[in-house]
C-alpha cells in the first residue's frame, strides 16, 4: 500500500502537495557509513558509520558537529552527490537517485556559485531553462522566489551588486525556483557577518512557514540549529556518528528575543555536552 497521499492545503511550490503518511519519515538513512580510500596505501578515512536517522516531512533539521564528523557527507549522501559504502537511504519511498532526476531536492552551499554575467532574475530562472519549463511560468515562478525572500526590487541587479547576505537570499530563490519537496542547505550563512546571518536565520524560518518544505540545516553554530531547528542531530567524528537527538521544544513562531530565554541557554548546553570523542 502506498504512503502517500493528498494533502488538504496547497503548498506554496505549487500545487497540492503530496505528503506522507503521519507515521513513515520521508528520509529514512538507515546504518550508513561513508569510507574514502587512504592515499599512497594509507588506512581508509571512515567519514561516517552506521549513522540512522528518520526525517519527517516538513521537519527542520540541522547537523552539528565539528569539523571532520560527517555533516556534509551526510547531506551529500542524501542529496545522491555522495553514494555510502553500506547501508541504505530511501527518501519518500525511493532512492536518492530517483529523487534528484526527479528534481525534488534544492540545494544551498556556502558560496552561492551565482553567475556573474546574468541579472538576478536570469540566476534564479537558469535551473528551470535547463528543466524547459515554459517562458511564461519561468517568468512568474521567479518573481515569486524574489517576492518571497526579500528581493523583488533587485531582479535587474548583478551579483556584484548584491551584499553577501543577499548574494545568498538569491541562492535559497534559486533553489525553490524548481519546486523541491526537500531543501538541502549546506553552511549557508557561516561567511556572513552576526548580524546579516541572524537577519536570514528569521528570514530563513519565515519562509520554511510558508512553504513547508522540508530543511536538512548543515552548521557548526549551536546557537543557530537550536534557533532554527525542530531537531538537531549532533554528530561526532573519529568517525563520524550520532552522539545524540535533541528534540528543540522552544515555541514557534520564534524571534531573536528567545535566544534570551533560560529555556533556550538550556538546549544550546544540552547539544555542547551531547558531543563525543572531541
Amino acid at each position: 500500500m502506498s504512503v502517500f497521499k493528498r494533502s488538504s492545503r496547497d503548498a506554496m511550490a505549487g500545487g497540492p502537495a503530496v505528503v506522507l503518511d503521519a507515521n513513515e519519515p520521508e528520509i529514512k538513512v538507515e546504518h550508513v557509513s561513508v569510507r574514502f580510500d587512504g592515499k599512497k596505501g594509507a588506512a581508509p578515512v571512515v567519514a561516517l558509520q552506521d549513522v540512522s536517522l528518520d526525517i519527517r516531512q516538513g521537519e527542520f533539521i540541522s547537523l552539528v558537529g565539528p569539523s571532520g564528523c560527517g555533516k556534509t557527507t551526510l547531506l551529500r549522501t542524501i542529496a545522491d552527490l555522495q553514494q555510502p559504502s553500506s547501508g541504505r537511504i530511501t527518501v519518500r519511498g525511493q532512492t536518492p537517485r530517483e529523487i534528484r532526476l526527479q528534481k525534488k531536492y534544492g540545494i544551498v552551499f556556502q558560496n552561492p556559485v551565482l553567475y556573474d554575467w546574468r541579472t538576478v532574475r536570469r540566476n534564479v530562472c537558469m535551473p528551470m531553462e535547463l528543466k524547459g519549463v515554459p517562458k511564461k511560468t519561468r517568468t512568474a515562478t521567479v518573481t515569486e522566489m524574489l517576492e518571497l525572500v526579500g528581493l523583488y526590487h533587485f531582479g535587474k541587479k548583478y551579483p556584484h551588486e548584491l551584499s553577501g547576505g543577499m548574494q545568498q537570499r538569491v541562492g535559497i530563490a534559486r533553489a525553490l525556483a524548481i519546486k523541491p519537496e526537500i531543501l538541502l542547505m549546506d553552511e549557508p550563512f557561516s561567511a556572513l557577518d552576526e548580524f546579516t546571518k541572524e537577519k536570514l536565520n528569521e528570514d530563513l524560518l519565515k519562509i520554511w512557514n510558508k512553504t513547508n518544505k522540508t530543511i536538512l540545516f548543515v552548521t557548526h553554530n549551536i546557537s543557530e540549529a537550536v534557533f532554527l531547528s525542530d531537531r538537531v542531530v549532533v554528530l561526532s567524528p573519529h568517525p563520524g556518528r550520532v552522539s545524540a537527538i535533541v528534540d528543540i521544544t522552544l515555541p514557534r513562531p520564534r524571534g531573536l528575543a528567545i535566544k534570551n530565554t533560560p529555556e533556550f541557554g538550556a538546549l544550546v548546553a544540552k547539544v555542547r555536552n551531547s558531543f563525543e570523542g572531541v
